[in-house]
């Protein structure tokens, strides 16, 4: 017969019980990135994929689970439309998750809102743009809202979400003349206090929200480096171009998506905002 040091030897020979990791979110949140072609595909190298392999050394039975969908708006994770899923919408296949799991979820991650702000972009007056933004604010925040109040009831009490704000791929402009740098100064504020917007959303709901922003430098045009294949760029323009696709040329660019080095920037600005180890 097995003494009780033997059956507490098999007990703990078996395999860590499983937990998940779920990352909920645009393109960023599946790591899209141009291929050859130029086409944006989901690749492996995003920040989930980063985030999950360091998270994954101190919790071993952890697994990854992606429900994000490229293009999503927050109107679009509510209602459907982008993505196929079984259950209607994004929000709605993440909740029957996190109910059939309930305190086994160690994180959720959740990126949204970039998208809705897209069309702005393309209008074209600056006094088109700004009153198109200025609705999509208020919009974004109400839908928003929404998403993180459903989010929070079916995680539970016991699971750590963390929100994220946005780096700004327009500072990829800055290269293309006057024009194209008073676009990006323009723009940076503009930037910030949509992300302030995200933010005090989040802040109702006790999350922690990943500073991409900050990480990327995005107000910081000082500091000037030589970039190689690009020159003498202000510190926010070079780091743009450096960790992200938004500088590179055709076929792959201009593309605004992360690349891996860039994913592994918000994978960390995610690890220190939700204090993850």
């Amino acid at each position: 017969m097995l003494g009780l040091a033997g059956l507490a030897g098999c007990a703990s020979s078996g395999p860590p019980p499983a937990t998940y990791y779920v990352a909920l979110g645009d393109s960023l949140s599946v790591g899209v990135q141009p291929d050859a072609t130029g086409a944006s595909v989901p690749t492996g190298q995003g920040y989930a994929d980063q985030l999950f392999a360091s998270l994954r050394t101190s919790h071993p039975g952890l697994q990854l689970v992606k429900l994000g969908c490229p293009g999503e708006t927050t109107a679009s994770m509510t209602s459907g439309g982008r993505c196929a899923y079984r259950d209607g919408s994004r929000l709605a296949t993440a909740e029957a998750f996190l109910h059939a799991h309930q305190g086994h979820v160690f994180l959720v991650t959740l990126d949204i809102g970039a998208n809705d702000v897209e069309r702005c972009a393309t209008l074209g007056s600056v006094g088109a743009a700004l009153s198109c933004l200025r609705s999509v604010f208020s919009a974004t925040s109400t839908q928003l809202n929404t998403v993180l109040s459903r989010l929070h009831a079916a995680a539970g009490a016991g699971t750590q979400v963390v929100g994220m704000n946005y780096y700004m791929p327009l500072l990829a402009r800055w290269r293309s003349g006057y024009l194209g740098e008073e676009l990006a100064r323009l723009t940076v504020p503009l930037t910030s206090s949509y992300n302030q917007q995200l933010a005090d959303v989040y802040s109702q709901y006790g999350m922690p929200v990943a500073d991409v922003f900050g990480a990327f430098a995005t107000p910081d045009f000082g500091d000037s480096r030589a970039v190689p294949g690009f020159g003498t760029l202000p510190r926010n323009v070079a780091l743009i171009c450096q960790w992200t696709w938004a500088c590179a040329p055709p076929p792959r660019g201009p593309n605004q998506h992360a690349n891996q080095t860039g994913y592994g920037v918000i994978a960390t600005a995610f690890a220190q905002a939700g204090s993850l180890k």
